[in-house]
């Protein structure tokens, strides 16, 4: 029969991704009970909000699985709040010099989000804000073609990564370290490492915005940005039509639970006018980004229309707001980077972020 010796030993194989550390070490096993080839005992993590939380725990089962004579484990998930470097994970900071961080986010693929992120930030530069893009979508990296910028990152003489710029921008991407076609086959563990050492590592110098294009939906990407700094906002891109809005509910109810107030929603796509007839056709519906506002009472920040204009743009590498800044296209971008700076410089959102 397995002892309790036999117990802690197996689990000192199995790491927190997180911090590095084996689950014995951090001190997150407890109450070990066996009764012939059942085992039981408690996981403890860092926080209830921790990503890895069914890797942890299913490899925790696997390694006690393996003592000869256990048949049955039994994990009792808990958790315990964070004890700052002493323990646990590490407080969040803000990026030296960047004053506002803001994270363009969206429950699902497909929407244009990366699009929106590029030509908000274009919008907010356009006005006059200093601004770097951070892309954080490790496995589907994009910025690259959307500025038209393939430059590998360089690295100071105190190993810091320095950006790219382009468009006056500073912009830094996994897609800069890699060739074209090159996949990123990385877990989770991974990415989160990839994603901390960029908004650590990288010398952004003095930023009046920092626009971060997340990957889509709500998995370790997101948590692990969460975890690591205090965001100004989020915005949610969406387009009409309901599928999509269901996966956008969830991204504006992720920010909520973890407390970053969600500056609005982006109705992208929200309609398509016909360049021969003119004809205005609705060919994701209408009114969805609308719906989502009313719903989760959070402004429509504003629509941005179907258009073969935006798309060559961005294929080209010069987005809509470099190469066409009085287009109407365009303006709906300036639009909505009007109404987000006025928001964050409002008295009223200074006052409730300083309480967060």
């Amino acid at each position: 029969m397995a002892t309790e010796k036999d117990v802690l030993d197996a689990l000192r194989g199995v790491l927190d991704p997180e911090l590095g550390k084996d689950l014995v070490s951090l001190d997150m096993i407890k109450d070990i009970k066996i009764d012939g080839s059942s085992v039981s005992f408690k996981l403890t993590l860092t926080s209830s909000g921790c990503p890895m939380k069914k890797e942890i725990e299913e490899n925790a089962k696997e390694a006690v699985m393996t003592l000869p004579g256990v048949e049955k484990v039994v994990v009792d998930v808990g958790s315990r709040p964070s004890k700052g470097k002493a323990g646990g994970l590490p407080p969040r900071e803000p990026i030296e010099g960047v004053k506002n961080t803001i994270a363009v986010a969206s429950g699902k693929g497909g929407v244009g989000k990366s699009t929106v992120a590029v030509n908000l930030a274009l919008s907010m530069k356009d006005k006059g804000f200093k601004v770097g893009v951070l892309d954080c979508d490790i496995y589907g990296p994009s910025l690259q073609m959307m500025i038209g910028v393939k430059d590998s990152l360089r690295a100071t003489v105190d190993g810091r990564i320095m950006p790219n710029e382009r468009y006056g921008m500073k912009l830094v991407s996994i897609g800069f370290l890699l060739d074209e076609d090159t996949p990123v086959i990385w877990r989770g563990p991974m990415v989160m490492q990839m994603i901390r050492q960029f908004l650590r590592e990288v010398h952004w110098g003095d930023l009046d915005y920092l626009i971060i294009d997340l990957p889509p939906g709500t998995g370790d990407a997101q948590l692990t940005l969460v975890q690591t700094i205090p965001l100004t906002g989020a915005v949610v891109v969406t387009t009409p039509q309901d599928i999509a809005l269901i996966d956008a509910y969830k991204a504006i109810q992720m920010f909520s639970e973890v407390g970053v107030p969600v500056l609005g929603i982006v109705e992208n796509m929200s309609s398509f006018v016909c360049p021969h007839c003119g004809r205005t056709t609705e060919i994701f519906s209408k009114g969805g980004g609308e719906k989502a506002s009313k719903k989760y009472k959070v402004p429509l920040l504003g629509s941005v229309p179907l258009d073969m204009d935006i798309r060559k743009s961005s294929d080209s590498g010069k987005p809509i707001v470099a190469q066409n800044p009085e287009s109407s296209h365009a303006k709906a971008f300036l639009d909505i980077a009007e109404t987000i700076n006025k928001t964050i410089s409002a008295p009223a959102f200074s006052k409730a972020s300083a309480g967060r």
